[in-house]
Formats: C-alpha cells, sequence, structure tokens
C-alpha cells in the first residue's frame, strides 16, 4: 500500500489534470445516471397496463419527442465528459511515467560503480521500460478508474434501493462472492506479475549481453547455443504471463457470470410485481437499466485489479532503485575544487569489493606535478582499483587520498572528476560524430579545440583524410574506427578536458609501435606540469616515468625508478626480463630494415 501511496503523491504533483479528471468522471456518472431516469418515465408516460392487464397508448409524439432530443443531450454531454476524463487521465499518466523514467534515469547516473556492479544491466532496462509502463497503466487504470467504479457503485446502488429494495437485495446476493474472489485473485496475482518482471528481466539481460558480444558469439559460433538460451528464457516468460493473462480471464468470466445471474433473476422477480402491479413497466425498466451500468464497473474490477497487482510489483522494483543509497556519497557542504595544483598522495590507503578480499592494503604514494607516476603489476594486484580511486569511482576502505594536501571526499563529485583526466583500456565510444565524442564532457567546446586535441593525440590526420571529417559518424560502440583510432580518440577527448591530474590506463596497448611513439612524443608538452600516472607494460611508458610502482596482491612491493629497481633484483627484475626487455630487443630490430638499411619502425604497416 505505501508503494501505491508514493505513485499517488507524484501524479499529486499533476494535481490540475488529476482534479479535472475526477470531476470529468463525476460529471459523467451523474449524466449517465440521468439516461434510465429518462427512459423509465417517458415508458411510464407512453405505456400503461390497465386492470385487465391491456397495455394502452397514453401519451403524445411531442411527449416522446422531448423524452428523445433529452436523452440525446445527456448522451452528448456524457461523451465529451468522458473525452475530457480520457484525455486527463491519459496525459497525467504519461507525466507520471516522464517523471519516474527520468528520476530513474538520473538515480542511475548518479549511483557509483559498487551499486552498478552488483547488478544487471537487463534488469535496469526493464525496469526502466516495462515497470515504467505498469505504473502508467496504474495511474490511467487504477488511480482514476478504480474511484469512477466506486463512486458508480455506491451512486448506483443507492438509487437502487430506493426504486425497490427487494430486487436491490436479490441483484447483492453474489457480491459477497465477488469481493472474496477479487480479493484472492489480487494477491495471486502480484506474486504472478512479481515473476514476470523478474523473468522479462533476466531475458533483456540476456538479449543486451548477446547484443553486446555478438562478435564473441560469432567468432566460437555459438549462434545455436545462444538461441537456445534465450529460448529457454522466453519460455518461461511465456508460461509466467500465460498464467497470469489465465488468472485474470477466468476472474473476468467469473463476474461476469456473477452479474448475469442476477440480471436473470432480477427480470424474473421484477416480471412477476409488474404482473401483479406492484412495479410499472417504467420502474422495471429503470432498474434494470441502472443494473446494468453496474456492467461497467464489474467488469473493469478484474482490470483494476490486474492494474494495481502490477503497479505494486513495478512500484517495489522501481523504488527499490530510487531508494538506494550510493556507495559513494557526496557531503552536503562539499567545496568546488577549482583548478588543482595535482600534487597526489595515497595515505595508508586499503580497499576492498567484498569485506573478505581486500584489493589494496596500506598503499602510500607520493604524486607531485611534472611527475609521471608508473605502476606496474600482476592481473589482479590492484592496478586498475587505484584509477577508480582517485575519481572516486568507489571511496577507500582505510586511509584518504589527498589532491594539494586535502582529502578528495571534502571536494563535490563533478568538480574532482573535472581535475581527474582518464584515458581508460575500455574505450566506450557514444553513436555520435567524431567531433561530439571528442568534445564530450567539455561544454562550449569549439572545433579549433577539438582539432587541436586531436593533433595532440596523433588522430587529426586520419579524421581529416575522412569524406565527413570531423562530422563522421562512428557507429554503435565506435564500431567504424579500429581499436588503436577508439584510443587516441579517447585520448583527445581526455586532453580536451585539459585536468592537472592524468590517469593512462594502459591506454596504448592497442596501438602499433610507431603510434605508439607519436602519441609519446607529442604528450610530453601535455604532460608538463601535469601529475600522470600510467598503467603499462611497454618498454618506452616504463622507462620514462619518474616513480614506477610494483604492486603485488594489493600491496607495494617496490617503487623507485628504472635504474633503481634494476639495481634491487627484485620483483620488477623479473618483469624487466620476462616481459620489458623482449620489448626492447623488438624495437632494437625494428629499428633498421634489411632490405634498404634506414631507420624505421616496422609497425608502419597500421594500427592493429
Amino acid at each position: 500500500m505505501q508503494i501505491l501511496v508514493r505513485i499517488t503523491k507524484i501524479a499529486w504533483k499533476f494535481r490540475a489534470r488529476l482534479i479535472l479528471a475526477y470531476l470529468s468522471f463525476l460529471g459523467a456518472v451523474g449524466v449517465s445516471l440521468l439516461i434510465p431516469q429518462l427512459f423509465g418515465e417517458a415508458i411510464d408516460l407512453l405505456v400503461a397496463i390497465d386492470g385487465d392487464g391491456i397495455v394502452r397508448e397514453s401519451t403524445s409524439n411531442r411527449t416522446l419527442t422531448y423524452f428523445a432530443l433529452g436523452i440525446l443531450g445527456a448522451s452528448l454531454l456524457r461523451g465529451f465528459l468522458d473525452f475530457a476524463r480520457t484525455y486527463c487521465t491519459d496525459s497525467l499518466s504519461q507525466k507520471v511515467s516522464y517523471d519516474i523514467r527520468n528520476s530513474f534515469y538520473d538515480k542511475l547516473q548518479h549511483l557509483s560503480f559498487a551499486y552498478h556492479d552488483t547488478v544487471h544491466t537487463g534488469d535496469l532496462m526493464s525496469k526502466a521500460t516495462a515497470d515504467v509502463e505498469a505504473i502508467r497503466r496504474f495511474v490511467n487504470m487504477g488511480l482514476v478508474r478504480a474511484l469512477e467504479v466506486v463512486v458508480r457503485v455506491i451512486a448506483l446502488l443507492l438509487i437502487l434501493s430506493f426504486m425497490n429494495w427487494e430486487l436491490t437485495l436479490i441483484s447483492l446476493a453474489f457480491v459477497p462472492f465477488i469481493v472474496i474472489r477479487s480479493s484472492m485473485v489480487m494477491g495471486r496475482l502480484r506474486a504472478m506479475w512479481a515473476l514476470v518482471q523478474m523473468r522479462m528481466g533476466e531475458a533483456v539481460t540476456i538479449l543486451q549481453e548477446n547484443l553486446v558480444g555478438i562478435h564473441v558469439v560469432k567468432a566460437f559460433a555459438s549462434e545455436e547455443y545462444e538461441k537456445k538460451k534465450f529460448a529457454r528464457k522466453a519460455h518461461e516468460l511465456r508460461e509466467e504471463y500465460y498464467k497470469s493473462e489465465r488468472l485474470q480471464g477466468t476472474n473476468s468470466a467469473w463476474m461476469t457470470l456473477f452479474f448475469t445471474s442476477g440480471m436473470g433473476l432480477i427480470l424474473w422477480y421484477g416480471g412477476w410485481e409488474v404482473i401483479r402491479g406492484d412495479l410499472t413497466v417504467g420502474g422495471l425498466t429503470k432498474f434494470i437499466l441502472y443494473l446494468s451500468q453496474l456492467t461497467f464497473p464489474i467488469r473493469m474490477s478484474s482490470f483494476i485489479i490486474n492494474s494495481f497487482s502490477r503497479a505494486i510489483t513495478s512500484g517495489g522494483r522501481i523504488f527499490e532503485v530510487l531508494d538506494a543509497e550510493s556507495p559513494v556519497m557526496q557531503k552536503s557542504d562539499a567545496a568546488v575544487l577549482e583548478r588543482a595544483e595535482g600534487r597526489v598522495e595515497f595515505e595508508d590507503v586499503s580497499f576492498s569489493y567484498s569485506e573478505r578480499i581486500p584489493a589494496l592494503r596500506h598503499l602510500n604514494i607520493s604524486a607531485k606535478p611534472d611527475q609521471i607516476t608508473a605502476i606496474l603489476g600482476a592481473p589482479g594486484s590492484g592496478k586498475s582499483t587505484i584509477v577508480n580511486l582517485l575519481p572516486r569511482f568507489y571511496d577507500v576502505t582505510e586511509g584518504c587520498i589527498t589532491i594539494d594536501g586535502k582529502d578528495i571526499r571534502d571536494f563535490t563529485l563533478e568538480s574532482l572528476r573535472h581535475n581527474v583526466g582518464i584515458v581508460q583500456q575500455d574505450v566506450f565510444l557514444f553513436s555520435a560524430n567524431i567531433h561530439d565524442n571528442i568534445a564530450y564532457g567539455v561544454k562550449g567546446a569549439t572545433r579549433e579545440d577539438v582539432i587541436r586535441a586531436a593533433k595532440v593525440a596523433q588522430l587529426h590526420d586520419h579524421i581529416d583524410s575522412l569524406p565527413d571529417g570531423y562530422d563522421t559518424w562512428v557507429g554503435e560502440r565506435g564500431a567504424t574506427l579500429s581499436g588503436g583510432q577508439r584510443q587516441r580518440l579517447s585520448i583527445a577527448r581526455s586532453i580536451l578536458t585539459d585536468p592537472p591530474v592524468l590517469i593512462l590506463d594502459d591506454s596504448t596497448s592497442s596501438v602499433d609501435v610507431q603510434t605508439e611513439r607519436m602519441i609519446h612524443q607529442a604528450m610530453v608538452n601535455v604532460m608538463k606540469n601535469r601529475t600522470t600516472f600510467v598503467i603499462a607494460h611497454r618498454l618506452s611508458t616504463v622507462r620514462q616515468a619518474d616513480l614506477i610502482v610494483v604492486l603485488k596482491d594489493g600491496q607495494i612491493a617496490e617503487q623507485g625508478t628504472h635504474d633503481e629497481l634494476l639495481a634491487v633484483n627484485g620483483i620488477y627484475q623479473n618483469i624487466y626480463e620476462l616481459q620489458l626487455q623482449p620489448q626492447e630487443e623488438l624495437l632494437l630490430d625494428a629499428a633498421i630494415t634489411p632490405d634498404s638499411g634506414t631507420p624505421r619502425l616496422a609497425s608502419d604497416l597500421g594500427d592493429d
């Protein structure tokens, strides 16, 4: 019930439409109740039964015309009021769904990585679509129509009671059965729709993963396997839908049976009263017409019950996200970090993704402006975790990280992340043109600014060779660009933000040796007066670093310059011999080509 109250509060924000919807249906109900009265009076004036049971005509054509015009006018007015109610409820439901969908999307934007790590993307997509639609249907069907049903039933029962209490009691004989069955069905439908929404989220998750990983699916010829996996989940979804729709249809049929049975009893008993002279023909007609108006609320009750059940289930799923607390919270009095100098300190920093598995333990790293800090280590040693902690994608478990001597938790998230630029290993590009992808996150970036950043990233010449230049559409996830081109575009994007702290997360892993060398040469000036963190394995990046930090099992095993660490003859020495020294030999072999004897980089063949 609390969920329905929250939905109603959201609808109340658009109270003008809600009030107009209520007024419209109240007017429509009032006019609809007038029509049977006109019919009954007309029949009583037109037809009378004398003591011998003979029907005789008792009124003129003029009277008939008046009643006909009255019924026509009432019908037109009722149609107009029904249109007003439909317009108000539909527009209201759309505004509520718009508000909830935007709030949902806004919440997802502000939840940290720690939250997104624990949920399936497909389930979130299902909540943003199917669950929001269920809430919209509740506002349209349940919030307004439910009250209309209640008002109409109460008004009809009062009128019927004043007309003939005996017939009213007969018509109410089936009400207890209707109430009991409706209560049972609502509870069962709520449980069923919870399963339907869960199966829907699972199906969308499978679909989303398949579309994102379509290259892997085709590379391993797993199309049939994926088809069967999705078919199984779609079958489960179909069965759950079928069960809920079958219950709803059965309930609707029972409601109709109860009403029809009651109508038959009324016709039988009312006919006897007319014959005995205790009830006029017009009175019986009015009673049956009023009773027939109960058809609408009885048939609508099954749909209303369904909308309530779905709204409770879907609303719970939506509000679960809206009420979620991000593990990374911004202080209410957080300060705005203006352009920082770039002195970064990791002071006794520890972090764990889960309580039992620590990712980092007691790290102490000091980085200054115009300093390049390289971070090495085996997979799982904590390199990428450091990248995620500095812009506060996650919060440290112990210790603190400072910029210019101040804890990063004291700054607003937006200003902090404007001061920390990241070139990630896994590059994501939006379905937009090249200019918009480079300028992403920088308001008011001009074409000249974008071109300047692209030149630094050694991407301008390639873009300039394209038919549409910077207006070239890159396609979904940058599918029209090579891996090296995507990473250089990501580098240009970060350069454009001009951050004082720059993080390169293995950002040249997908470029060839020549391109990597050109990028590093071009970025020498860019790195000046910046604090640069580099996670890389290539020799050129590591050797030029001012500080090399070697991680092992989340701890600093060694740190120092290239020469200092080689002299220690420890873990870095092993990494150098196993990984870096072969790269150095490859560079030496590639420096001279055998046919011409002129210096040439062996990777001039392309990016990938």
